[in-house]
């Protein structure tokens, strides 16, 4: 009988400890949940009540599945009073969550999110949802929250789906997303029209270089808007503008005019004749200026003999020069400086204008005892060609002893001011 008994006794606490090992379980919860011991299932971990300043820059905190939302604090969220038919238990710690950090909104039972919400990781593991501004649903619609069973998984009741606001789209990720009308090719732009896409809409625009008119995209004259687009010439095209210079330039950087060097390209002068460039255009002059009784010496150097009886009554010397100036320049201004070659001991220079000065456009200023400076005292306007003498004249300290030179300076005024 005791042994029995004992056989007994032994048998039922081996199965009392079979049974308490039995009911030894481990639960994992996914990220933002955690597990309820009391009701031995995943329960949603309320981050806006746990991680401190959760949102930043003036945003409040609303909880969600998983994760929390960060919203303007203008912004309202509306719970549906309708609950779906079927909500696993799972989601009930978190739905009040939910529901104790949203307005609730009576008679219209629909959801409105309004604002922007952060993205990003939280501490502790949590799920961090973005917003898109301006998302609403209708009458009996509700924002879905994920199931703690399947968080990744977008519920595919239809109750559970989000109605969006106009020029919006439900994403896979149940949330409303912006839809590009000028990409999908829905909207109604005019060919002459650019279409320009908006948040929850799209603007038709006229393209650069034209205006809106009515519901017509005209040509805007860039030519009438501004008289300084282009240095010389502004020409109106469909949607833009060139530019242009006149005879003898070249547009450079599309508004500037620049002198083309006719005598570095092409030219019509002669094999007995030079090319000198100016401002606009070109002239040819002869290789050899030199006229009767002087003689070419050098480049441009004309020469009177002495042996010539004729030489003594008239300079010495006679030099070519030539220079450009544009049109209307700034006065005064010193254009040109004439100096001595060939210094003599014990002698007195003095400079003056020989001719070519009638009007008076030129002032010869002495710079030092050799040298002078030609000023040009009243603005020239051109296609025009100047012609001026400007002579040296020598003579020793006793008066013994007299000669002269003259630089006969060419002066071409470009037609122009550039």
């Amino acid at each position: 009988m005791l042994k029995a008994l004992f056989l007994t006794m032994l048998t039922l606490a081996l199965v009392k400890s079979q049974d308490t090992e039995e009911t030894i379980t481990y639960t994992q919860c996914t990220d933002g949940y955690e597990w309820d011991p009391v009701r031995q299932q995943c329960k949603d971990i309320d981050e806006c009540d746990i991680v401190p300043d959760a949102c930043k820059g003036g945003m409040k905190c609303v909880n969600h599945y998983g994760g929390y939302l960060c919203l303007p604090k203008t912004a309202q969220i509306i719970v549906n009073n309708e609950q779906p038919q079927q909500e696993t238990p799972a989601a009930e710690g978190a739905g009040a969550a939910a529901n104790a950090a949203a307005t609730s909104s009576t008679g219209t039972g629909g959801v409105a999110a309004t604002g922007v919400a952060a993205s990003g990781v939280v501490p502790g593991g949590g799920f961090v949802a973005s917003a898109a501004a301006e998302v609403q649903t209708g009458r009996n619609n509700f924002v879905t929250r994920r199931n703690p069973s399947d968080p990744q998984r977008i519920p595919i009741n239809p109750s559970h789906r989000i109605q969006c606001a106009t020029g919006y789209e439900q994403s896979e990720h149940n949330v409303c997303q912006d839809i590009d009308e000028c990409t999908a090719g829905t909207h109604n732009c005019r060919a002459d029209q650019v279409c320009i896409n908006l948040r929850g809409s799209f603007a038709c625009q006229c393209p650069p270089g034209y205006q809106k008119r009515g519901e017509q995209c005209v040509d805007i004259d860039e030519c009438r808007t501004s008289s300084y687009l282009c240095q010389y010439q502004c020409v109106n095209e469909p949607g833009k503008f060139s530019c242009m210079c006149p005879q003898g330039y070249q547009v450079v950087r599309g508004r500037t005019c620049q002198d083309i060097n006719e005598c570095e390209t092409t030219n019509e002068c002669r094999e007995d004749e030079m090319c000198w460039n100016y401002h606009g255009g070109f002239r040819c002059y002869p290789r050899n200026p030199c006229q009767d009784p002087y003689v070419l010496t050098s480049e441009n150097r004309c020469v009177c003999p002495v042996s010539n009886a004729m030489c003594r009554e008239i300079p010495q010397s006679i030099v070519y020069k030539y220079m450009s100036i544009r049109s209307d320049r700034s006065v005064p201004s010193d254009i040109f400086q004439i100096q001595a070659t060939t210094i003599y001991a014990n002698t007195i220079n003095t400079f003056r204008i020989k001719s070519g000065n009638e009007n008076g456009e030129f002032y010869l200023r002495q710079t030092s005892p050799v040298s002078a400076m030609l000023v040009l005292v009243k603005s020239l306007s051109g296609p025009r060609e100047y012609i001026v003498d400007l002579e040296m004249v020598t003579v020793n300290s006793i008066g013994t002893f007299r000669t002269s030179s003259v630089l006969r300076l060419t002066i071409i005024v470009g037609p122009f001011s550039f």
